[in-house]
This record gives C-alpha cells, sequence and structure tokens, in this order.
C-alpha cells in the first residue's frame, strides 16, 4: 500500500482575483512562498519517500524547499500539470460571463461534458493524472509521497480514483485550499483500489 499526499501548489499572483491559471506559468506571492516553507518544515517528520511535482514552476517552486529539507531530489511529472482553461485562461468568472456567457453557463451546469471553449477535456486530464500517480507510486511501494500539483487536476483525480462521476468534482470538492494535505492510499498494480485518508487539511492538524 502506498499513500499519496497531494498538496495544491502555494498561491500566485492570480488568486487574489480567483483568475483562472490552467497552463500559463503563474508566479507564487510572498505567502504562496511561506506556504511553500511550511510544507518543508512539516515534511520533515512526515516520513516522506519521495517528492513529485507538475512541471509548471507555482508546482516545483511550492516542493523544492520540501525536497531540499528531505535531501530528495524533486522529481517532475507533466503529466501532474493543471488543465488549459483555454479562453478562460488568466479569466474571472464575471469575464468569462461576459464574453462567453453561453459557454460558461454549459460549464457551470457540467464542467465535464461543456467544458471551458478551446480547453483540455477533463477526461483526458483525469486519465493522465491518474495514470501518473499510479506510476509514482509502483515506484515506491509501502513509501509515503509528497505530490505537488493543481486545484482541478487534484479534484478530478480524487473523482475517478474514487469512482464518483467526474461532472461532480466542482460540487462534491468545492474549495482545495493552497498548500493544504489531501492522503489517498493505494494498493498496488494491477488491481489499483483508492481511499480517502485527509482532504483539504491544514498543514498544522496532520501528523
Amino acid at each position: 500500500m502506498t499513500r499519496i499526499v497531494l498538496v495544491r501548489h502555494g498561491e500566485t499572483v492570480w488568486h487574489s482575483e480567483n483568475r483562472y491559471a490552467g497552463s500559463t506559468d503563474v508566479s507564487l506571492t510572498p505567502k504562496g512562498m511561506r506556504q511553500a516553507e511550511e510544507l518543508a518544515i512539516w515534511a520533515r517528520h512526515a516520513g516522506i519517500s519521495a517528492v513529485w511535482s507538475s512541471t509548471l514552476s507555482r508546482a516545483r517552486i511550492t516542493a523544492q524547499p520540501a525536497a531540499d529539507a528531505l535531501n530528495l531530489p524533486l522529481q517532475v511529472d507533466k503529466r501532474l500539470v493543471e488543465l488549459d482553461f483555454g479562453r478562460g485562461e488568466g479569466l474571472t468568472d464575471a469575464e468569462m460571463e461576459a464574453q462567453f456567457p453561453a459557454e460558461r453557463a454549459a460549464f457551470k451546469h457540467d464542467p465535464v461534458i461543456h467544458h471551458l471553449p478551446g480547453g483540455e477535456d477533463p477526461v483526458q486530464a483525469a486519465q493522465r493524472a491518474t495514470t501518473a500517480l499510479v506510476d509514482i507510486a509502483a515506484a515506491s511501494p509501502e513509501g509515503r509521497i509528497l505530490v505537488v500539483a493543481h486545484n482541478t487536476l487534484i479534484r478530478l483525480v480524487l473523482c475517478k480514483m474514487l469512482e464518483i462521476p467526474l461532472s461532480r468534482y466542482r460540487t462534491v470538492f468545492p474549495q482545495l485550499m493552497n498548500g493544504t494535505l489531501t492522503e489517498l492510499s493505494l494498493s498496488a498494480p494491477p488491481l489499483v483500489n483508492a481511499a480517502l485518508l485527509s482532504f483539504n487539511a491544514p498543514l498544522s492538524a496532520t501528523e
């Protein structure tokens, strides 16, 4: 059994305006940098055996202090990157409703069937990320692995692994805070079963 601790990267410069940051490489704020350091402090005593992140800088920079604290290499996987939100990249909810109101309304009704125009299919994103986590777990059986990734991607992965309809990711998991811990246990392939051990847990409340 492998345990995977999923962490949403630290706060970014688009966070305060709630702009959609998908494939765009957005910088961390000073608060986001502090969250990375807090994650490193937590990781020192958490029994972490490997540290992974997506290739986007906001995830890598969040994960690097933890890897350094543990004297482990930071390993990256492009399959862990956030969805490309197409025409929604960099926009707020209000701006999307003004620029493409019909598509935005359809997205709010079913964000998978009617994903944002020009954006990545969430079904494909969930598949690539789930495959990445299974591969990562297989490389560290019985380990506890830290994986720094992204808001929508993590919620889609949780739905896929827990057999929840993907279209419900925004309602079943309505909010994933920056720098919090979400932990899964995964059984070894070929029969991979997932169990949710914690969700959105603050660092101070998780051992």
